[in-house]
């Protein structure tokens, strides 16, 4: 095994399959972090704000929302925007993109809503006695206090969506993932079974690196915002 691994990091083009998949897969799941983190709060505001008949429609939109993108697989949702929604040619990696961005999206607006709800529900009912509107209440008071619970849920979605970018090799995306372009190259140089298998231990190396970066990065997150309580 070991051997296989260090011939493997021994050629320079086996090398730069692993930096540019590594490369791609971390971009990837950057962009749609950022479009999900954004989506998922504007849905949980939505799905929490005062009802009125203008609020109907789009809290019914935000709930269908949730519950389709929650509840149906991403390599199915994948399949469905590449090939039928954006099939566009050389769209790929922007529709893989869009793909993760909505479904992270759809899990991060039910922890950001979980999080204002944990909230005690008289400091909403202090701030509009104070004269604040709900928006002003919610900017200034509900939502700095939840930010710091759902920082342990947010983290885990995170560490999930790079996971799950694994799977951009199916459709055959240019430029893929790590593990589309560390396979292709395995297939190409090395045509053996041991070579496989340590072309994956090597994926898992690499995945496992930067999931342990990002858990340590949550970790300084969760105490920076202790110490700012005491």
């Amino acid at each position: 095994m070991l051997k296989d691994i260090f011939k493997i990091l021994s050629d320079s083009e086996l090398v730069g399959y692993i930096l540019q998949g590594f490369l791609n897969s971390l971009a990837i799941t950057v962009i749609a972090a950022l479009l999900g983190l954004l989506l998922g709060f504007i849905v949980a505001v939505v799905k929490i704000m005062p009802s009125n008949k203008w609020s109907k429609i789009p809290k019914c939109i935000c709930g269908i929302y949730t519950t389709v993108f929650r509840g149906t697989p991403v390599a199915l949702q994948l399949f469905i925007m590449v090939f039928a929604v954006f099939a566009i040619p050389g769209f790929k990696p922007y529709a893989a993109i869009l793909t993760f961005g909505i479904n992270s999206g759809a899990y991060v607006s039910e922890s950001i809503r979980a999080g204002i709800t944990s909230v005690d529900n008289g400091q909403m009912e202090a701030g509009r006695a104070l004269g604040m509107t709900w928006f002003q209440t919610m900017c200034r008071i509900i939502l700095p206090q939840a930010i710091k619970n759902v920082i342990p849920a947010i983290g885990n979605e995170m560490i999930a969506l790079l996971k799950e970018t694994s799977i951009i090799g199916w459709i055959g995306s240019t430029p893929g993932d790590i593990t589309f372009d560390l396979n292709a190259a395995a297939n190409t140089i090395y045509r053996s079974i041991p070579n496989y298998l340590a072309s994956g231990v090597l994926i898992g190396c690499c995945y496992l690196a930067v999931v342990y970066v990002m858990v340590f990065a949550i970790k300084l997150i969760e105490k920076r915002f202790a110490k700012n309580e005491r």
